[in-house]
């Protein structure tokens, strides 16, 4: 009797894996730090070694020094929450740790208390529209094809997006300033889930969220960081403003926005005002 032959099954290649790496495959990480002065720990301090603490903290927080991560940004906090803010971006997650290290090693360590950090990644979110999407939302706003002003709206945005897109992964920093951080999830109560909602619609709803923060383009610019999986939030929200006012006003306003007002749950809100290293040091009076 003959034996069965065997089953022949195909084989399927898996697809290759990238190299494992801390570093993301686009887009950089980001570390919001805030520290209060300890006043006990600095009057310990002799002058000498104060000097000395100023000295390693000003090269360290130096953005422009060699080896700093490719975005650092130093502030004054406004209010009890904490002194100072450090907001600091890098492709390289263990270069960003380095300056918190640096501070904790630094003569001025123990005068530096971490009262509060957030750790992000920057991402291009789902709800910015391709190409096509754009060019199908005008279409359900009325536009034809056939209007060459529909033509000149689309030739803009593919023009502009790439820009957009660099600027959401490796954004630069605006010198302006008041900046203001805060971290914020959308809701899953049983009544607002925002999570059971379709895409549609919560698209949608970001559209006009989008639609009422470019008003303040030219006196607030905002970054979105991604933090689910690497904080307690899902994202960090970063305004910087031409003046403090502008930025009370942009929250405010969006607030009525249904993605907001129904869905959006909000942490704690540090305001700041960017200085170098060595001004905000004279101003913490160390």
């Amino acid at each position: 009797m003959n034996a069965t032959p065997p089953i022949s099954r195909p084989t399927h290649t898996p697809p290759a894996l990238p190299e494992p790496s801390i570093k993301l495959s686009e887009g950089w990480h980001c570390l919001h730090l805030y520290f209060r002065i300890d006043q006990a720990a600095l009057r310990q301090l002799s002058q000498e070694k104060i000097a000395e603490g100023r000295e390693v903290l000003a090269h360290l927080l130096d953005p422009e020094r060699p080896g700093a991560p490719q975005r650092l940004q130093t502030s004054v906090v406004s209010g009890h929450k904490a002194d100072l803010g450090l907001m600091i971006m890098d492709p390289d997650p263990l270069l960003i740790d380095g300056v918190r290290q640096g501070i904790r090693s630094s003569p001025l360590g123990s005068v530096f208390e971490p009262v509060y950090s957030f750790v992000s990644i920057t991402e291009v979110s789902e709800y910015v529209p391709t190409v096509e999407q754009y060019g199908e939302r005008l279409r359900h706003e009325g536009a034809s094809t056939d209007d060459p002003a529909y033509a000149a709206k689309m030739a803009a945005y593919e023009q502009r997006l790439p820009m957009m897109n660099r600027q959401r992964l490796s954004p630069d920093f605006p010198h302006w300033p008041v900046t203001c951080f805060y971290p914020m999830n959308k809701a899953r109560h049983p009544a607002a889930n925002w999570y059971t909602e379709p895409f549609s619609v919560r698209s949608s709803l970001m559209s006009e969220h989008a639609t009422s923060g470019m008003k303040f383009a030219g006196r607030v610019s905002q970054l979105i960081t991604a933090s689910t999986g690497f904080d307690d939030w899902e994202w960090g929200v970063t305004l910087w403003g031409r003046n403090p006012a502008y930025i009370k006003e942009i929250v405010y306003t969006m607030r009525f926005d249904t993605a907001s007002a129904r869905y959006a749950e909000f942490g704690p809100f540090y305001v700041s005002y960017t200085m170098s290293p060595l001004q905000a040091m004279e101003h913490l009076q160390i």
